[in-house]
């Protein structure tokens, strides 16, 4: 590979700010944008040492650091970009990761009926995937506009393309449950997609340049019901039945790393969906 095409691909010398670094997939890009060279700043609620091991190995990689800040309170995302700075330098890349959604064993106000799904729910959720969204652009891509150069990338979902399939979840009405997924995740998720294309053209004279990645779910030892009826609904088959067609999180590092570097360098306002082809059915 020629020194050129390998600089298409470099993230060395970036400052990559990532949000829902502890998470499953979040934890996962943070690895993987290090290995690549890039200088991650992970921005948490409340930073600890043990769950850094955790999240990132032991020992944790000398270019993944954590700072404080909470992504729906505008002045600690203004005191962690100050800390960033002065510790790791500029950023010019942004990750907008973090997200809430009911969990499958959430209360049943939660994962309920949408004739009685609760406001205080509906208002968390917005809060964090699109106010914390909204704010981080405002903080972080704001910076990357003065110094005329960034790349933020927004996590969207495969429910914010297509509704949830509510049959995938009919194992759990049939053992007895009043189960559906619920309204605000999705609602929130397809917010993004519009959110990310009025930064892109807002901010491109500064180039600076924003895009979305739409994933689909990730395995995580789901009930084998679920998995099942899962299956049937990815095209994609890789020789890995025990993951039931669904993705590992290392399989969307390469689509991030791509929307980071140069590579993309004339992608802005786009939607990269990687989802193992769930929403071409």
């Amino acid at each position: 590979m020629s020194d050129r095409l390998k600089a298409l691909f470099s993230l060395a010398g970036d400052v990559v700010v990532v949000t829902g670094g502890y998470g499953l997939i979040g934890s996962v890009l943070c690895r993987g944008l290090a290995e690549l060279g890039a200088k991650v700043a992970v921005i948490e609620l409340h930073p600890d040492a043990q769950r850094n091991i955790a999240a990132f190995g032991h020992p944790v990689p000398d270019n993944i650091r954590v700072f404080a800040g909470d992504v729906t309170k505008r002045d600690t995302l203004v005191a962690a970009l100050a800390q960033i700075t002065e510790r790791l330098g500029r950023p010019t890349g942004l990750i907008a990761n973090a997200a809430l959604d009911s969990p499958p064993g959430a209360p049943i106000e939660e994962n309920g009926p949408f004739e009685t799904y609760p406001e205080e729910s509906w208002d968390k959720v917005m809060d964090v995937n699109v106010k914390g969204v909204f704010l981080c652009a405002q903080v972080f891509g704001h910076a990357m506009a003065q110094a005329g150069r960034g790349s933020i990338v927004n996590v969207a979902s495969i429910y914010g393309t297509v509704s949830p399939d509510q049959s995938l979840y009919d194992y759990r009405r049939q053992d007895g449950e009043l189960f559906y997924k619920p309204i605000a995740y999705s609602a929130s998720k397809s917010a993004l997609y519009n959110l990310t294309r009025y930064l892109a053209v807002y901010w491109g004279p500064k180039n600076v340049r924003a895009n979305t990645v739409t994933f689909a779910g990730v395995f995580n030892k789901q009930d084998p019901r679920f998995l099942e009826a899962y299956a049937r609904k990815i095209p994609l088959r890789r020789g890995r039945p025990e993951l039931a067609n669904m993705a590992e999180a290392e399989d969307y590092v390469g689509a991030v790393a791509f929307l980071l570097s140069p590579a993309s360098a004339y992608m802005t306002g786009a939607d990269l969906c990687v989802d193992g082809g769930f929403t071409a059915i």
